[in-house]
């Protein structure tokens, strides 16, 4: 057998970090080589993203380069997967000359077995799922670390008007509840220490299909929603110090969602909470389900229960039919719900979604006008919402050396801010820490790590 030294790149969501995980752990299992520069590979694998048009021009082009590196290294194999693959099918070898292999999404499995078949001498090989079946979730993992993303929810069947991901990552399956419990009880076995739920639309879990089993053990608590049972059945496992879960909806934050994240310990007290406009008339175009007064008493309920809890956002600006009375109305609502951090993005159409057969009357430097109002309103309100923890103790989750200073640790806070400090003795990577705050930016606490 010919053994690859293989390398993913990632574009896109933690649901893609989590198939390129899965597909590695494959790779491996079949006996090729993990490798960390790309110089070093004789396969390279782009893991791509079709939300936003930008996502895939930067896949495209990352392919275009890899293929065209094969005139010094004719031996290269190139590879794609992921929502791209899924959304294009054989088109995307117009787009790409000379890709050797694509998978779409849900086809992770099928990656060693087509790289047997392009040594073996062909090429131009593909594999699309079809959205309607069951999947089949892979769990293979690599060197898992202390820190895991684990799916329990695939597709997503909200179809807002703009969105992509229902077609090419399907309708909505949650995966049994025992399932999801078991394996994290086996992760934690091995040393993982905080592990992040997944899912598009992650609150909508057991929702489109039964999770739960009668002969379960009843929840302790007394919780009934699928969700809110599955939080309490992982965040009490026995070494598991933290919960994570992403993405939110406002309508998945239900009186039993609150209250497990008020008295579970393990939950931390951040969500992102997507809300793309703050205008009433500009959500019902992008069929988001909720209105303004909706999303802000979702808000307000997390608060209520919990007055540390840090919010983070999606905001989409230029959205056909977007007026500058919507604009303020979404530069409102972002104040008004005091984010700890917004992503910003300008629309762009995107293939076979309504919003796409809609004028896109925005111009692209108004997008870019708004996208930079937007930014620096963030800057101005992380600051002061990070300000307003200099001086206590935060409970940080150590990551290791900081990427920008290596002579200083990084880690996060149950809100999910990072933290740098300077290490000492004793402190380790996937340990907790406790650190005064004592400066903070926009997007970053600095402190000092104190004795235990």
């Amino acid at each position: 057998m010919t053994v690859m030294r293989f390398i993913l790149h990632t574009y896109g969501c933690q649901m893609n970090v989590r198939d390129s995980e899965a597909a590695a752990a494959l790779l491996e299992a079949a006996g090729h080589t993990p490798v960390q520069r790309e110089d070093d590979a004789d396969l390279v694998i782009v893991n791509s993203c079709s939300v936003r048009a930008k996502a895939e021009d930067k896949a495209l082009g990352k392919l275009g380069l890899l293929c065209a590196s094969r005139r010094d290294r004719p031996e290269r194999m190139v590879g794609l997967m992921g929502c791209m693959a899924q959304r294009l099918g054989p088109e995307i070898f117009k787009h790409v000359p000379g890709l050797d292999f694509a998978v779409g999404t849900r086809c992770a499995g099928a990656i060693p077995r087509l790289v047997a078949r392009v040594l073996a001498g062909e090429t131009g090989l593909l594999e699309v799922s079809d959205l309607d079946e069951t999947p089949d979730v892979i769990k293979a993992r690599t060197d898992t670390g202390f820190s895991v993303f684990v799916t329990i929810l695939l597709g997503c069947d909200r179809r807002c008007a703009y969105c992509i991901v229902p077609d090419v990552r399907g309708s909505e399956y949650s995966r049994p509840a025992r399932e999801i419990v078991a394996e994290i009880r086996a992760l934690v076995r091995n040393g993982v220490r905080e592990v992040t739920l997944l899912g598009q639309s992650v609150m909508n879990y057991g929702r489109a299909n039964s999770v739960w089993e009668a002969s379960d053990a009843p929840s302790p608590g007394g919780f009934t929603e699928p969700f809110a049972r599955l939080l309490e059945a992982v965040a009490t496992i026995p070494g598991l110090l933290r919960l994570r879960f992403t993405s939110g909806h406002p309508s998945g934050v239900t009186d039993q969602l609150v209250r497990a994240c008020a008295t579970l310990p393990a939950i931390c007290h951040h969500l992102h909470l997507p809300v793309q406009s703050g205008s009433d008339s500009i959500l019902a175009r992008m069929r988001r389900g909720y209105s303004r007064a909706d999303y802000l008493d979702a808000v307000r309920r997390l608060r209520t229960a919990m007055p540390d809890f840090a919010l983070t956002t999606d905001v989409i600006v230029g959205f056909p039919g977007e007026t500058s009375d919507d604009f303020e109305a979404t530069r409102s609502l972002m104040n008004e719900a005091d984010f700890d951090n917004a992503f910003i993005f300008k629309y762009s159409p995107r293939p076979g979604t309504p919003a796409a057969a809609w004028e896109d009357d925005v111009s692209e430097a108004e997008k870019m006008r708004r996208n930079q109002i937007l930014l620096k309103d963030q800057d101005v309100r992380g600051v002061a919402t990070n300000s307003r923890l200099v001086g206590t103790v935060q409970e940080v989750l150590v990551e290791g050396p900081s990427l920008r200073n290596a002579a200083r640790w990084s880690g996060r806070s149950p809100g999910n801010k990072i933290v740098i400090f300077d290490p000492r003795p004793g402190l380790d990577p996937g340990t907790l820490a406790r650190v005064r705050i004592t400066r903070a930016a926009p997007q970053t606490l600095y402190g000092e790590a104190l004795s235990c």
